[in-house]
């Protein structure tokens, strides 16, 4: 894994663009990956550093760090460092796109997809730490990832909030950073930009439009809206079946079939007519199964709309955004690994923590991809399993360690697939 790193340039890329000229900030280019290499062997917090020094690790690991020099490092970040370590895990992506097949098929169609979480924290001395829209008190982690049709989703860009802040604050920013690192990553084909209704704001729109990305975004449904949705004829209607049932939160119940129609609409009516943006307006209805909002002559619907200039036909670009939810996948592994915790009490410590996170996803999911087509859509925990905490012995010989792995091993072919092509020439694109 350190390999691969080595060969996107983690180091390079770390010397060449982060500088800190703090106490303690010193020998950055060793400290950042003894921090992304902790978090792909499990670590999620400081003092969980302390296993790349126990028992073979030292021997495989060089220039570890002890974990108070990283917690010391950690807190010598600023908002520009941060944003200077933003900077290298950008490119750190685009060079693990070059050495593995990250984003097949992105040549044609890849997604961005923007959400954010509430991590929650506890005690009185974390920097940040508030109450948001969910009544949590915690920090707000703002993501951005790529993926394609055939692959899992990598992320391209994070920015960590106050836990009382909205969701959209800085999120076109974000967004612009992301569409750019996705194009560089070889989404050269269509791009589409996915949110929920907290992103249906021009800001947004307007920043993918100006990358030449299509945006589907949900749109609130506020009175034009609605109106527009009254509009729509009654034969514009199409029914769609779920190949698996869908629990909806609304009625409290599984739903397995609906309708959906489209209508041209023109979003932020209001603003001066060269804010305004006219595109698709794609609506999914569901009957609305609560017994106490139907009569005995009309079927009543919920409504749920797309905004979205996507070419794609109608069935198919409805069916596309309902995937958005992909993101809700990599925001799970993030806190079932790195961000289990945010462990300083220092903002801009837990900022820089949060970006080596997504570093370490994103080399952790480069690795899948290189060993197995399985491990190409595996959760960051079951590569970590299967691939990285190997249950193997090391022995000396002429001064080359020799690692001996157990007989009957289930993944040894993929561990070995993947350490050959890690250290071998990249792969073709």
């Amino acid at each position: 894994m350190l390999q691969l790193a080595e060969r996107a340039g983690l180091h390079e890329l770390v010397g060449r663009h982060l500088h800190l000229t703090r106490p303690g900030g010193s020998n950055a280019q060793l400290k950042i990956p003894a921090l992304v290499s902790g978090m792909i062997a499990g670590a999620d917090s400081i003092d969980d550093m302390d296993l790349l020094r126990h028992g073979g690790m030292s021997r495989l690991v060089e220039d570890v760090r002890a974990p108070s020099t990283l917690g010391t490092f950690l807190r010598s970040f600023t908002f520009g460092h941060v944003r200077q370590l933003d900077a290298v895990a950008s490119r750190l992506l685009i060079n693990l796109a070059r050495h593995a097949p990250l984003l097949p098929g992105a040549d044609e169609v890849a997604f961005v997809d923007v959400d954010d979480t509430l991590k929650q924290t506890y005690g009185y001395a974390k920097q940040g730490a508030g109450r948001g829209y969910t009544g949590v008190k915690g920090l707000n982690a703002l993501l951005a990832t790529v993926s394609t049709r055939s692959s899992a989703p990598v992320i391209a860009a994070t920015r960590l909030r106050r836990g009382s802040t909205n969701s959209t604050k800085g999120s076109a920013k974000l967004i612009g950073e992301a569409l750019g690192t996705a194009k560089q990553a070889g989404a050269t084909g269509l791009l589409v930009l996915r949110a929920d209704s907290a992103f249906y704001r021009r800001d947004v729109i307007e920043m993918a439009l100006r990358h030449g990305a299509c945006f589907s975004i949900v749109a609130r449904l506020l009175p034009p809206v609605r109106q527009a949705i009254t509009q729509i004829p009654a034969s514009a209607w199409t029914p769609i079946k779920y190949p698996h049932a869908l629990y909806d939160e609304a009625s409290q119940g599984w739903v397995s079939t609906a309708e959906v129609a489209e209508i041209p609409y023109t979003a932020f009516a209001s603003k001066a007519k060269a804010q305004r943006v006219t595109a698709r307006l794609i609506v999914r209805r569901v009957p609305d199964l609560n017994p106490d909002n139907q009569s005995e002559l009309f079927t009543a619907y919920r409504h749920h709309a797309v905004f979205t200039n996507s070419p794609l036909p109608l069935l198919e670009a409805e069916r596309t955004h309902r995937a958005h939810a992909i993101i809700e996948q990599v925001i799970s592994d993030l806190k079932n690994g790195p961000l289990a915790h945010l462990p300083s009490g220092r903002f801009w410590a837990n900022s820089a923590w949060l970006v080596c996170a997504a570093m370490a996803f994103n080399l952790t999911r480069a690795a899948g991809t290189l060993a197995s087509t399985f491990h190409a859509k595996a959760t960051t925990g079951t590569i970590r399993a299967q691939l990285i905490t190997v249950p193997a012995r090391l022995a000396t010989s002429a001064r080359r360690l020799t690692l001996h792995l157990p007989t009957a091993w289930p993944w040894e072919h993929a561990w070995q697939r993947m350490l050959v092509r890690a250290t071998g020439p990249p792969l073709p694109t």
